[in-house]
């Protein structure tokens, strides 16, 4: 069983940036693919970035291309997602996710294990 817990959402200006961070309780981190994804009021979740086991390889949407960035440090058992140049749109409940099968991964029926979320809220 991993547990995920994930941190650094809040309320930010459009224009500004936020580091969220996803904290994995296994020592077997360095096996898992993982995954962000965002829920919107009223939306279906959807796939924001994913990175192989390694870091080697990673995905994303298109509507972050650019401006996030998904990292990860075996080391420390820790997911990051560095998110620059927030818009309104990109307002929602953000989750990280754990993969058994360790490439990169877009559909969320792919990932075994889920984080409650944090909330990030960008205001114009």
């Amino acid at each position: 069983q991993v547990q995920l817990v994930e941190s650094g959402g809040g309320l930010v200006q459009a224009g500004g940036s936020l580091r969220l961070s996803c904290a994995a309780s296994t020592r077997t981190f360095s096996s898992y693919a993982m995954g962000w994804f965002r829920q919107a009021p009223g939306k279906e979740r959807e796939f924001v970035a994913s990175i192989s086991w390694g870091g080697g390889a990673t995905d994303y949407a298109d509507s972050v291309k650019g401006r996030f960035t998904i990292s990860r440090d075996n080391a420390k058992n820790t997911l990051y997602l560095q998110m620059n140049s927030l818009k309104p749109e990109d307002t929602a409940v953000y989750y990280c996710a754990a993969s058994q099968v360790p490439r990169v991964h877009t559909i969320a029926t792919n990932y075994d294990y889920w984080g409650q979320g944090t909330q990030v809220t960008v205001s114009s």
